[in-house]
């Protein structure tokens, strides 16, 4: 297949009549459309107005997709504690997979092709099954809590630590290793200090399993692990194992300098989630000063409930503007820096080592976006555009894989039926749901 229009490369190539060609699973050519169509003459050509990589959710609960809407004005730890966790420990297994199938839908309508996706406790296989059939590409885990948790969802530490294993040796590198495995405690506070080491020591005895945890989101959360440790959020994982280059850490919004240092020394990735941060008053990430110490940021949605929306793009300007407004500066982290966020950054903290970029031989994950629009009028900068104008909603044509998973042309989702998933998404009962 031959993908034409203007081609967003990465942060810093944009090729204005430009051709992507995709053959299998990679993108066998991009560059110039009279070049490449000459080089290509047998393939099937669709024509678009914007092409760019797939955006990938650095963070992000799909399950948490029946929420949406449950818990607005609330502060973190009522909202996780009262609202969010019940929710989830009263879904079963046929809901726990329609909120799996709704996130997913969502997100492949929007243009996010790769998900670093936290679950929940129970049930994780029918989001591991959601994302495979579906066909997102996915770094997923199961929840683990073993303190601190409500009926529902506390677990001994051995079953849960048992059950992860399981759902490694089940679904880590499957559907041709689009599907991957991240070991996942929920956070410090609900996790004892035998559950965090058993994280680590289950990714360390599996190749290429990562691990993805919640850190330093609230002040009463960091003051909660001091009180159970002694030592600051981000101090106490680095102690138990959970800093790296094969771990993400959510939030990372309140960290002292030594926690900075820890970071940066170790390669641990940070995943920045403005709007839940922003709706939860959880505070401004110092995202500019983690991208000079070189650490690696990616951008998460969070969940619905926290957000209200999967929608990447305006995670991608509310990024940029929560920066500017804590720097004062109008120049900070302008659209190529969040842009990278958005895609090669986030790729990384998911550990997938050719997805991110349009480029000759990586993974064919392509979105294409109608600009035929009055808010894309006129259209001077196409990353300045999808960066501070675009919308999830723009979205025409989503490929993961070189399988084209979402197509507007086609009838929207091709993997599945999207008015089947909204109509479950809408009978589900779980505690908390409005009535």
């Amino acid at each position: 297949m031959l993908l034409a229009g203007t081609v967003i490369a990465d942060s810093q190539t944009v090729i204005d009549d430009g051709a992507v060609v995709v053959d299998a699973d990679r993108i066998e050519a991009v560059g110039d459309r009279t070049e490449v169509e000459a080089a290509h003459p047998d393939h099937e050509v669709r024509e678009f107005d914007l092409l760019l990589p797939g955006l990938v959710g650095g963070h992000v609960h799909s399950v948490q997709s029946l929420g949406r809407g449950i818990a607005d004005d609330t502060a973190l730890l009522d909202w996780l504690f009262d609202h969010v966790l019940p929710m989830e420990a009263s879904l079963d297994a046929e809901g726990m997979r329609t909120a799996a199938e709704l996130g997913y839908l969502e997100l492949l309508e929007s243009g996010t092709t790769t998900v670093v996706d936290h679950l929940s406790v129970a049930h994780a296989a029918e989001a591991f099954e959601a994302a495979g059939e579906l066909g997102i590409r996915g770094r997923l885990g199961k929840v683990m809590m073993d303190q601190r948790a409500p009926d529902g969802l506390l677990e001994e530490t051995e079953d849960a630590l048992a059950e992860t294993e399981r759902l490694v040796q089940t679904y880590h590198d499957s559907h041709d290793g689009r599907i991957r495995y991240a070991v996942t405690p929920r956070f410090a506070v609900s996790c004892t200090e035998e559950c965090l080491r058993g994280a680590r020591d289950i990714a360390d005895r599996y190749d290429g399993v990562t691990i993805h945890t919640h850190a330093s989101e609230n002040p009463d959360e960091i003051a909660t692990v001091e009180e159970d440790t002694g030592m600051r959020n981000i101090e106490w994982l680095h102690e138990v194992g959970l800093t790296g280059e094969d771990v993400v850490l959510a939030h990372c919004v309140h960290t002292s300098e030594a926690e900075r240092e820890l970071l940066a020394e170790t390669g641990t990735n940070v995943t920045y989630c403005p709007s839940s941060n922003m709706k939860l008053a959880s505070g401004i990430a110092p995202v500019v000063d983690y991208l000079e110490r070189g650490i690696t940021v990616a951008l998460g949605n969070d969940g619905p409930p926290c957000n209200n929306t999967l929608d990447p793009f305006t995670e991608m300007k509310q990024a940029s503007l929560l920066q500017k407004v804590a720097a004062s500066d109008p120049k900070t982290t302008p659209a190529r820096v969040v842009f990278e966020m958005a895609t090669v950054n986030g790729a990384r903290a998911a550990g997938f080592e050719d997805v991110g970029e349009l480029r000759e031989g990586w993974k064919a994950d392509v979105v294409a976006l109608d600009t035929d629009l009055t808010r894309a009028t006129p259209l001077h900068d196409a990353l300045s555009h999808l960066v501070f104008g675009a919308h999830g909603d723009d979205v025409l044509f989503t490929m993961v894989d070189g399988e084209v998973v979402y197509d507007e042309a086609f009838g929207g989702l091709q993997t599945g039926d999207a008015d089947e998933i909204r109509r479950r998404a809408r009978e589900v009962e779980f505690d908390g749901k409005p009535t």
